[in-house]
């Protein structure tokens, strides 16, 4: 068996993620993990399917019928997840007014002590009061060996009060 990666885009409408599974089904694939949504008026996501090394082609020919329905599909080989992914797994809640650098503001922190972003997911709501546009941030994030919650939270409360924003780390419960 082998794991791929079907990412997609397209113009939204009834029936992609139908039209997806169908492509899957038919060539003897299984939907394991899916991250999909509407962003930008387009529907764009990634699928992780599991199937027989020798139904890969079959695969590409039922995606192309997908292809030429409008949705852009492209596959990939996944790659096999280690044993060692690292240290202690967190949730990363970020809210604040919104403005531009917040995402590149919190990234350079989490990269700089080496955390890998495992999910990441941000949205905009309005402020319920003063009529402002707030920015939400939701992270899960895998801590190198050596680092700890206390280490991410110094480092994203030196750069809170800059960028005007109230972080929460929560420790994940794994298994």
């Amino acid at each position: 068996m082998v794991s791929v990666i079907l990412n997609v885009s397209g113009s939204d409408r009834p029936g992609l993620t139908e039209a997806l599974a169908q492509a899957v089904l038919s060539a003897g694939g299984n939907w394991l993990e899916s991250h999909l949504s509407r962003l930008g008026g387009l529907y764009v996501g990634s699928v992780l399917v599991e199937l027989a090394e020798d139904r890969t082609d079959a695969l590409r020919e039922a995606v192309a019928s997908v292809d030429a329905r409008g949705l852009e599909v492209r596959i990939a080989p996944a790659v096999p997840a280690g044993g060692g992914e690292g240290g202690e797994a967190l949730l990363l809640s970020l809210v604040g007014q919104d403005r531009p650098g917040i995402v590149r503001q919190v990234t350079a922190v989490l990269a700089g002590l080496e955390v890998n972003i495992e999910a990441f997911d941000t949205r905009l709501s309005a402020e319920p009061h003063a009529g402002g546009v707030l920015f939400h941030l939701e992270a899960r994030l895998r801590l190198p060996p050596g680092v700890g919650a206390a280490d991410v939270q110094a480092a994203l409360e030196e750069i809170s009060a800059e960028i005007m924003v109230d972080t929460a780390l929560t420790p994940v419960r794994e298994g």
